[in-house]
């Protein structure tokens, strides 16, 4: 059997939470369509309440869609649930881990879990790679937020999934952290791992991901790859910082919408990068008669794109 070519694929998925007394039902996915492609390190962002964690619940096998079909790697949830389960790992929000067993022994058996034989059981792998030697064998009881957080990571591996399934991984947890467990997700999505990633640190998917989609309300607004999703912003910002500062916009620059000038006396030029460019803009400021010291320049990051999507 050939691999499929996406790792997830949703169609036309629908959950509605039904009401009660005082509460009426809920949409929470309006017929969501995404295909996360093979080897993918991918982004899911939304605003709170926009439906992330409904679909991953859906997908961790936690909660039943309405309607709608869904499969990963191939193996449709509902008709190869077993397959489906086996082909991802999903690192929760929620800080929840046994108390009662020892890093080590909660990978073990969590690998047992899966049905993976101890000859090919990956623990003392996981532990080195996600920095956890010093606190192999001690309870999870004593552990710290950050590493209760390496350890649900660790779980989500012992089986070695095709689909990493990243929940909001980095919430709350140390800049140290932070970075241990990118690189060594990176390497497993350079090893053709799919990464699909929930985050509400828009850095951190504009630094890491190639393919984002952004759902609101229930619906996806946006999926795209990454490089093509920063060009739907067409603005531009220079700062022109003047030998001599000014107090208004000179004529020549007053064509350019939202120019302004900042607090030091410098010029802020916003233009659209598809009519403007900035040697025009250069050619306006001298025939102003202005001496440019320096220059800085500014372009629309993730986040413009995100607020624009979902305002």
């Amino acid at each position: 059997m050939t691999a499929p070519e996406s790792a997830i694929s949703l169609q036309d998925l629908r959950k509605t939470y039904t009401g009660g007394k005082k509460s009426k039902p809920k949409e929470a996915l309006k017929g969501i369509d995404l295909e996360v492609p093979r080897g993918a390190f991918f982004g899911l962002l939304g605003p709170n309440g926009a439906g992330k964690s409904t679909l991953i619940n859906i997908l961790a096998g936690l909660t039943r869609k309405t309607s709608g079909h869904a499969s990963i790697f191939g193996h449709d949830i509902d008709t190869a649930t077993r397959q489906a389960r086996l082909s991802i790992g999903v690192v929760p929000q929620e800080l929840i881990v046994d108390t009662f067993f020892t890093v080590r022994e909660a990978l073990d058996i969590h690998a047992g879990y899966y049905g993976v034989p101890k000859h090919k059981r990956r623990t003392q792998e996981i532990i080195d790679a996600l920095g956890l030697s010093e606190q192999a064998d001690i309870g999870a009881r004593r552990l710290s937020g950050g590493m209760r957080r390496r350890l649900l990571s660790g779980k989500a591996l012992v089986h070695n999934p095709p689909v990493l399934i990243l929940d909001e991984p980095t919430a709350g947890v140390d800049v140290e952290l932070r970075t241990h467990l990118w690189n060594y997700v990176r390497e497993l999505n350079a090893s053709g791992t799919t990464v699909l990633l929930t985050t509400h640190y828009l850095e951190e998917a504009q630094e890491l991901c190639d393919r984002i989609a952004i759902i609101n309300r229930g619906q996806v607004v946006a999926c795209d790859r990454k490089s093509v999703l920063m060009r739907r912003l067409d603005h531009k910002r220079i700062t022109l910082k003047l030998e001599s500062p000014v107090t208004e916009i000179p004529q020549e620059l007053s064509g350019f919408d939202g120019t302004c000038v900042n607090e030091e006396g410098h010029l802020i030029v916003q233009y659209k990068a598809s009519e403007a460019n900035v040697s025009a803009i250069f050619e306006r400021a001298r025939a102003a008669g202005l001496s440019i010291r320096d220059v800085a320049t500014e372009e629309a990051d993730l986040e413009d794109v995100f607020r624009t999507l979902t305002r």
